[in-house]
């Protein structure tokens, strides 16, 4: 056996065994939260929905759920605008200080959640807006904006620069070259930033424990609920959590891999 293929053998088995370190304890929280016994046991023996039932009835999960969503649909809408708008900035404008301008938009990611929810707890509080929803949204929508802007950036790299210009020599105005170029061609990005966005507004915790306050998102009701005991419902939930998560995220996957060779029409015919 040649070096070559030693060194692809063992980076596709260490690959291997660091998906199966990551996903086997989901795997078992996720066969577990079936089980009807409140403490693990093999062989599993009766398969049963009890813990799912009974987080659906318990009103400060419920309350919980229903705050990561809508928190998660807001930052999505929000960041990816912005992240858009930041990402087009880049692509399109040249101008003293950019290399200042990105550093500063790509940060929040690079600072420790732990750093970085205290900080946002501390800005917050001075301006008498911590503790409730909105708190979260907000702090979570700065915590974003970097991914969304990466993902459409990297998209608007692939475009050829000329494709707008030519629909400014045919005619369109600026709005209209964005509707008719620009827009179609990030659609596949744009989607998979709202997404994406969704699934880390959605999963995150350290942040939202910080500047939440009483207004608990079900990661941080998870929290609470290993705070206070070893209870099976806590399966149950982060089975939900992990399912919802890893469904946005492949979704954002393969929308990052679709082409739209569409988007190459100009918007000429609007001139």
């Amino acid at each position: 056996m040649s070096l070559d293929r030693l060194i692809a053998y063992s980076l596709r088995g260490y690959f291997v065994l660091a998906l199966i370190f990551i996903f086997v304890p989901i795997g078992i929280s996720f066969v577990f939260s079936f089980s009807p016994h409140r403490f693990p046991t093999l062989p599993l023996g009766d398969v049963s929905t009890i813990w799912y039932e009974a987080i659906l009835n318990e009103a400060p999960v419920s309350r919980a759920f229903g705050h990561s969503v809508t928190a998660g649909v807001i930052v999505a809408l929000v960041s990816t605008f912005i992240g858009f708008a930041a990402a087009y900035t880049d692509y399109r404008y040249r101008f003293f200080g950019k290399s200042f301008y990105l550093a500063l938009a790509l940060l929040p990611p690079t600072i420790p959640v732990l750093i970085l929810g205290l900080t946002m707890l501390m800005y917050l509080s001075r301006v008498s807006l911590v503790g409730e929803l909105y708190s979260v949204i907000f702090a979570h929508v700065v915590f974003c904006i970097p991914f969304a802007m990466a993902l459409i950036r990297l998209r608007l790299a692939q475009m050829d620069p000329d494709l707008e210009s030519a629909a400014w020599n045919l005619g369109a105005n600026s709005w209209r070259a964005m509707r008719g170029v620009i827009l179609p061609f990030t659609l596949p990005s744009i989607v998979a930033a709202l997404f994406l966005t969704m699934a880390v507004s959605f999963d995150e915790f350290m942040i939202a424990f910080f500047v939440g306050g009483v207004t608990e998102t079900l990661p941080v009701r998870v929290l609470m609920l290993m705070q206070g005991q070893v209870s099976p419902r806590i399966n149950a939930i982060g089975s939900v959590v992990f399912t919802i998560s890893m469904t946005l995220v492949i979704l954002t996957q393969i929308l990052l891999l679709t082409r739209r060779p569409g988007a190459r029409r100009i918007a000429a015919e609007g001139a």
